[in-house]
């Protein structure tokens, strides 16, 4: 087994919900942070951190890819090493784009890679899952395209969707944060029978909508009543930014994670007019946004090594 000194992992942003896919669903997008670790050759850690955000992101041992680095050598009962951890920042923090996922990740294979991978894909995705709580985020991040996650015993069931390739997804992200925590503590603790009903109904017809990219199906299968009627309080202008970009051609829009991001699904021929409808419309909320027409990402991390 050849020594590695340098690793560098990529790993895509992701969606998750997609409307009624509430905490069981997601999907990897064309955006991406990137994480070098380099072996140091005395004890102590060095993390940097490049591109838009940087300055919020903390540096020391409770930096998010330094606990999943050391949570991966604390499993296998191992020290881990000294170690330099380059971050540049493609994936913005606290928007609902997997910003968070995209660290546990990074940090979990940079550290596979250092150690010799002693654990296959399967046993580091069930490692990502634990410490994020909940699939939806890492499961894509890892593996990439578009993922349902599903309780197995004491396992995961993870089964990948088919995406049709004339569904384009269109981010909205605008220049606040909203805290999955704060996202979390709107909702209710108990819902109706009848709600559970249309979200189950709904999300059986996104997942044949979006290997058909049938029009109507999409139109119809991207509500939910679980968790978006609650958080688009938090979003200003979601409303008006709904409107817009269903007026312009998208079969729907929905909160992409816990938000602020809002995620249009469309296809080729309208996506561009998407994009700048949903940037007008909250401009006229005054709120300044980066709208970009992305692609569902298939390959998930990757990584290169140095010995």
């Amino acid at each position: 087994m050849s020594f590695v000194s340098c690793v560098t992992v990529t790993v895509p942003a992701t969606t998750a919900n997609l409307g009624p896919g509430f905490d069981c669903i997601g999907a990897a997008l064309t955006l991406y942070n990137e994480f070098k670790f380099t072996r140091l050759d005395k004890a102590g850690i060095i993390i940097s951190v490049t591109g838009k955000g940087a300055e919020t992101v903390k540096t020391d041992e409770s930096n998010l890819v330094y606990q999943a680095f050391v949570t991966f050598y604390q499993h296998l009962q191992q020290t881990p090493p000294p170690v330099k951890i380059e971050i540049k920042m493609g994936v913005p923090l606290a928007r609902g784009l997997g910003s968070s996922a995209t660290a546990i990740v990074g940090g979990l294979i940079g550290a596979n890679l250092l150690a010799g991978e002693p654990l296959s894909q399967s046993q580091v995705m069930e490692l990502a899952i634990a410490i994020e709580g909940h699939p939806d985020n890492v499961v894509p991040a890892l593996l990439g395209g578009c993922r349902l996650a599903a309780t197995a015993d004491n396992a995961w069931e993870i089964c990948e969707i088919p995406w049709h390739n004339h569904v384009v997804p269109v981010v909205a992200i605008p220049d606040f944060e909203l805290s999955t925590k704060q996202a979390r503590q709107v909702l209710p603790t108990q819902v109706s029978r009848a709600d559970a009903i249309f979200n189950t109904a709904h999300l059986g017809l996104l997942l044949r909508g979006l290997e058909t990219a049938n029009n109507n199906w999409l139109k119809t299968a991207l509500q939910d009543k679980l968790h978006q009627p609650y958080r688009k309080a938090l979003i200003p202008g979601y409303d008006a930014v709904n409107s817009a970009a269903l007026a312009t051609g998208a079969y729907g829009m929905v909160i992409s994670g816990a938000g602020p991001t809002l995620l249009a699904l469309t296809d080729e021929l309208h996506s561009q007019a998407v994009a700048a409808a949903m940037t007008a419309a909250w401009k006229q909320e005054k709120i300044s946004a980066i709208v970009r027409s992305l692609s569902l990402d298939t390959q998930g991390a990757t990584s290169t090594t140095q010995a």
